[in-house]
């Protein structure tokens, strides 16, 4: 891919219904003003945040699911841009955190699955889904090849290393993640964006949420 100029949108999502709705328009609104070519959304951001607790609870799950099935349709509102996030999926019985590339044209590509999984409070996800196969392969898209590395993917350096080496252009990492550990995180992508040798783009929930959990919010276009 010959170098050239595109323009990247980055973004903090509310983590509850109501409010996301609202930034949401906003957002939309955001992209088509400045024709982003790139936009990157949170970590399966059209559902409350599930993994909180260790309680799974099936019905949540689905409806997690159900919610992002809802929403996807709605990509088409961001025009020809082309949308990076995750989403929970049921995959040949299992549940996963799924990598995605979006795009009016190309429609929907699977790119990963999550492989490395917290299991913290606030962070239960080793509980609620399964770990995805250990492949991480740049995926191309119509504004070039892309790295995904979800949310705590970020800290194994090894495959920022091996993107940059399969020619990746962008490294992307979908986040949710709490304000508490904010700059670690920051930090963590920039060293993820030195390694890959690729630009480093991250977007995340933020704000407080109706259970008083504090968002880290910090995107960033590295």
């Amino acid at each position: 891919m010959s170098a050239k100029q595109i323009t990247v949108t980055v973004c903090e999502l509310p983590n509850d219904p109501e409010p996301f709705a609202a930034v949401w328009a906003e957002l939309v609104a955001h992209v088509r003003e400045h024709q982003s070519d790139v936009v990157v959304l949170p970590e399966m951001p059209f559902a409350p945040w599930l993994a909180w607790t260790a309680a799974v609870d099936a019905a949540v799950w689905d409806e997690a699911v159900g919610l992002h099935e809802e929403w996807l349709p709605r990509l088409a509102e961001f025009g020809a841009a082309t949308v990076l996030s995750s989403r929970p999926v049921v995959c040949e019985g299992q549940r996963l955190n799924e990598a995605f590339v979006w795009h009016c044209e190309q429609g929907y590509t699977a790119a990963h699955h999550k492989y490395y999984l917290p299991d913290e409070p606030d962070f239960w996800e080793a509980t609620w889904y399964e770990r995805g196969q250990k492949t991480f392969e740049a995926v191309e898209t119509p504004h070039g090849r892309v790295g995904f590395l979800l949310c705590s993917e970020i800290w194994f350096t090894e495959h920022a290393r091996a993107y940059g080496q399969q020619g990746a252009h962008l490294l992307v990492c979908p986040r949710a993640t709490e304000a508490a550990t904010a700059e670690k995180w920051v930090m963590g992508g920039r060293a993820a964006a030195v390694v890959s040798g690729a630009y480093g783009l991250s977007s995340n929930r933020g704000g407080v949420d109706a259970r008083g959990h504090h968002w880290g919010g910090h995107g960033w276009v590295i």
